[in-house]
Formats: structure tokens, sequence, C-alpha cells
């Protein structure tokens, strides 16, 4: 069983973010948000991962290549080229596939481009900007027993604002960004039988949710795992400050290794 990460967007929401590296690059602490995602699978046992790639693929690319140089302090000596790295990491068991998906291609077309990587039976399958306390293991069981050939996870959006809680036009209290009461949205972290990849081309046109899911639900092949815990999406600015602040504060709620 395999994680696919799509990674290939252009963030344009993140503005000057986005103008030298890509969205999945983006820093939360030291550390890009691709790697906290990885890091929610690794705590369940999910350590073979597919990086969809597109925009600015090759930094990602660079970063996996060069990943003892980048997070361990080294001894090199330039007459033999010989390299000590000094202190360890716990991705050692990590099994990383990069895959050049297309620069302009949409996400089905990404999932199909990809297709000879994966495991047969069940994979994964989730964004390359948002993070969740979400249970790997548990997902996983859901989708097993429901039988059905796709699985979304459905979560509540955090406000974007915070919310004035007021009766009678008294103002009672304040509460920044809660969870807010409105519809699922997909969050990611999806689990798919293969058969869906029959729903997918390689065009670049081929899209994810606009199509393929929305053919599929008609068909009654999509069911929901209703997240009750919280997600959180890299989408602006703001966003990116906001999980930069819970992680230095050491209140990030994804960190679950």
């Amino acid at each position: 069983m395999k994680a696919i990460i799509l990674a290939g967007g252009y963030g344009t929401r993140l503005g000057n973010r986005t103008e030298t590296i890509p969205k999945p690059m983006i820093k939360i602490g030291q550390k890009p948000i691709l790697w906290h995602i990885m890091k929610i699978y690794s705590y369940y046992g999910i350590n073979d991962f597919i990086i969809c790639l597109g925009y600015k693929g090759d930094i990602i690319k660079n970063y996996f290549l060069h990943y003892d140089a980048l997070n361990n302090d080294f001894t090199i000596n330039l007459h033999n080229s010989e390299i000590n790295f000094h202190n360890g990491h716990d991705e050692k068991n990590w099994k990383i596939t990069l895959v050049d998906t297309g620069l302009n291609t949409l996400k089905g077309g990404r999932v199909k481009r990809i297709e000879n990587y994966l495991d047969e039976g069940i994979n994964l399958l989730t964004y390359g900007d948002g993070v969740a306390d979400i249970n790997i293991k548990d997902l996983i069981s859901f989708h097993r027993k429901h039988k059905k050939m796709v699985t979304i996870s459905g979560v509540r959006p955090p406000s974007r604002f915070g919310d004035i809680i007021e009766k009678d036009g008294i103002v009672k209290s304040f509460q920044e960004k809660p969870q807010t009461s409105r519809g699922l949205i997909n969050g990611g972290f999806m689990v798919f039988n293969n058969e869906l990849l029959s729903y997918l081309t390689p065009e670049e046109n081929c899209d994810f949710e606009i199509g393929p899911l929305e053919q599929l639900s008609k068909e009654g092949q999509v069911m929901v795992y209703k997240h009750k815990g919280n997600w959180y999406c890299m989408d602006h600015e703001r966003d990116v400050v906001y999980l930069n602040n819970l992680w230095f504060k050491k209140e990030a709620f994804w960190k679950v290794w």
C-alpha cells in the first residue's frame, strides 16, 4: 500500500512564497509541509510514497536526493569526497518515488500517470498542502469494511476569521478560528481501490473531483470517512503564519509522531 501525494500545483494564492519554491516545500518550522504530511502517514506504518511532481518539481527532487546532507551535520573530506554524517533522522525506512507528472496536468491525470508505480489492490491519496490529526489505520479499516471503490475524508473547515458569540446584540465572547458547523469538505486523506484508475486518463485535462468522483458518486462507489478532529489547509499567507504559530507554540494538532 502506497501513499500518493499530489505536489504539482502552482500555489498561486500564496503569492511571493511560491515564486521560487513549490507550495508543498513551504516550511512549517524547519521542515516543508510535505514532510509533515509524510510523517503523519509514517506514524501509522505507511512509509512508501509516490510524489506527483509538476511546478518546480526539481526542488522537491533535490530535497530528497540530498536529504541526509540537508537534515544532518556532517564532515566531508574534500580529498576523497568521503562524508560522515554525525546525527541521524527517523525517516530511514521511507521509500520515495518522485515522478514528473507534467506542469499543467490536473489531479486525475497525475494519478493515472503514476499507475505503474502503485501496489495492487488498495492505495492512498492526499494533497500536498493539508494536515490533520486523522487516524490513518481507522481510515483504511473503514474503507476495507464498506467495500466501495473510494473513501474520502470529510472535514469541517476552520473559520478564516474569529466568530463573535452574541445574544440580543450583546457580545458574550469571541472565538478565534473555531471549527464551523458548515457542511463537510474533502480534506484529502483518501483511500481507493485500483479500479478507480479505469475512470482516469493520462490527459492533462483529466481532473479528479470534477468528473471521475462525480461519476463514481452517481454509481454509489464513494464513501466519506467523517474526521471529527482537526484539519487545516495551507492555502494563503495567513495559513502559513497560523500553522507556524501552532508549531512553535508546540500546539501542532497534526504532530502525532
